[in-house]
């Protein structure tokens, strides 16, 4: 009976032995033939150009270095965005190694263009356009002579890299370049769709997907990996952009100064914290930012809770408000843009003070700051005895009254004032009213 149990396990085993040795031959020959195919990167450059996306880009191309990329692909579908941040991503270009393509897969505007240049091909799908790189400023108007030398200097650059023909860079830039025949007379910027831009040599090849891509680039066999953008940095993009700062900004002491008229902690703290702390996180998880301003902020707030509840003639106010203007400066990446975000919510927050103040009064922690109450004698608040026995006493005049001076009555001498004009020197008076330290008189007929 174990003769048989021993020859039944030997069976099994062979059994489990023919069925896995080629199994795991053939994972092992999957896993030889991916080592030695070709690595291909294909990294998202899309909606707005801003300091967001430069830290994903960043993250992006470590990692493809890292794993040894033969090649990386830029699927770029962007209206463009902030001048800094296309600065430091074609920068990040430059100083790869690995070769770069940028698949133009909708529209390449503005900064989207800038960044395309950068690349090593451009390769665009069939319909798509590039170019509208005009430099504007937050409020819609052209940028100053400064910034639009450079950035022209940096269109024109970034053709050369690649011994492309960089007037067409400029007239994407400056629309005072006449190319009628590319649809960008004077007074409007150059944008080059898909066929017109092979035709100048501002596109390698078209491409309708991945795979005419692949082909084109003769890595048809490669192994695919995508870099997606994470929920986390899908926040840090939004909240580090130029226009969603303020409103942040503006959320966050909105939500303390209402919180200081409400009692307790509600609904506008939670919103005013909460809008901080998003700012924070953003800042921080694209990289922007540190601990340090995180303390600096916390530090900021307590200063300020002690000036409200124990007042310091305001010095650990003006400490705290220093202190949280400091660590926004610290966590921004461009010093001009968060004064101004801070000025912004400095006006939306004065602002809704005086209207809260106005409507509301003074409620909530608010009580402790303006004091609300009233030294009424009926309450028992005496600044001075009101020396009420006086009234119809008769003295004398010691100095003359002009019409104040002094006067004695039963031996004491009072400072006086006269109720009506002057009264001379060693005449008869006597007190008709008595308030604190005022003593009326009039002079006597003789």
């Amino acid at each position: 009976m174990g003769s048989k149990k021993r020859m039944g396990l030997f069976a099994f085993l062979m059994l489990l032995g023919i069925v896995l040795i080629p199994f795991q031959l053939f994972v092992h020959s999957q896993e030889e033939a991916d080592v030695n195919r070709p690595i291909v990167y294909f990294i998202p450059v899309e909606q707005t150009v801003e300091r967001g996306l430069e830290a994903f880009m960043k993250r992006s191309f470590a990692q493809a270095v890292e794993e040894r990329a033969d090649h990386i692909v830029l699927e770029i579908d962007t209206p463009g965005g902030a001048v800094e941040a296309a600065g430091n991503i074609a920068t990040l270009l430059r100083q790869t190694e690995t070769p770069i393509t940028a698949f133009v897969t909708a529209k390449a505007i503005s900064a989207g263009a800038y960044i395309s240049l950068n690349a090593d091909e451009i390769v665009m799908v069939p319909g798509t356009t590039m170019g509208a790189a005009g430099i504007i400023d937050g409020a819609g108007n052209a940028g100053d002579q400064k910034a639009q030398s450079y950035w022209l200097a940096e269109m024109r650059e970034s053709a050369e890299l690649n011994n492309r023909d960089p007037k067409y860079a400029l007239a994407m830039a400056d629309n005072s370049i006449d190319l009628p025949e590319l649809g960008a007379p004077t007074g409007e910027f150059l944008t080059l769709g898909a066929t017109q831009a092979l035709e100048v040599g501002y596109a390698e090849a078209l491409a309708n997907n991945r795979e005419e891509l692949l082909d084109y680039l003769g890595l048809e066999n490669a192994l695919i990996k995508e870099t997606d953008v994470s929920f986390a940095e899908q926040i840090a993009r939004f909240v580090t952009h130029p226009v969603v700062i303020p409103i942040l900004l503006s959320i966050g002491s909105l939500g303390l100064v209402l919180e200081l008229y409400s009692p307790g902690f509600g609904i506008p703290g939670i919103m005013g914290l909460s809008a901080l702390l998003l700012f924070f996180f953003g800042h921080m998880f694209a990289g922007f930012a540190g601990w340090e301003s995180i303390i600096l902020f916390v530090v900021g707030i307590l200063l300020i809770l002690i000036e409200i509840f124990v007042p310091g003639f305001g010095i650990f106010g003006v400490l705290g408000i220093g202190s949280i203007i400091g660590s926004m400066v610290l966590a921004s990446f461009s010093t001009m843009n968060m004064l101004i975000s801070i000025l912004i919510a400095v006006i939306v927050s004065a602002v809704a003070s005086v209207i809260v103040f106005k409507y509301f009064g003074n409620r909530g922690p608010m009580k402790k700051i303006v004091f609300k109450g009233a030294t009424t004698t009926e309450e028992g608040y005496i600044s001075n005895v009101t020396r009420e026995e006086l009234i119809g006493q008769v003295g004398e005049t010691l100095t003359p009254l002009r019409p104040s001076g002094s006067a004695v009555f039963n031996h004491e001498r009072l400072d006086v004032v006269s109720e009506g004009g002057y009264i001379g020197q060693g005449k008869k008076i006597e007190v008709v009213y008595t308030s604190g330290s005022r003593i009326v008189v009039r002079q006597v007929k003789e």
